[in-house]
């Protein structure tokens, strides 16, 4: 199981310390750098990347992107370029993935 966060989001930290009190095993994957556009298009996979766009960026408001998503590759450039663009947390574990701080689908993916 793989945590990708920021140490400097709080809700990342609380999902991250949330985790350890279930005693999950899991690695951390710092989001900080940005993760390459191959990196991202394998996260995401056949999901809907839109789902991965962090609705509270700047960017994201600034674009218009709720109404007017970009397309996917582009969304996957900003994204490497923008790491605070991506939603997070995200917690994965094989092909499951968790988007944001959910309590009971970590808990229940840490099962």
């Amino acid at each position: 199981m793989k945590l990708y966060w920021k140490k400097t989001c709080s809700t990342c930290r609380d999902a991250r310390k949330y985790l350890v009190a279930l005693g999950a095993k899991f690695e951390d994957v710092d989001l900080a750098p940005g993760l390459s556009v191959a990196e991202l298009d394998a996260l995401i996979g056949k999901r809907d990347y839109r789902e991965f766009l962090n609705f509270r960026n700047e960017l994201y408001r600034e674009r218009g992107m709720k109404k007017s998503p970009p397309p996917r590759g582009e969304a996957l450039r900003l994204m490497s370029e923008n790491p605070n663009l991506v939603r997070r947390p995200l917690l994965v574990k094989g092909r499951s993935i968790v988007i944001g701080f959910d309590k009971e689908a970590m808990k229940e993916m840490a099962g």
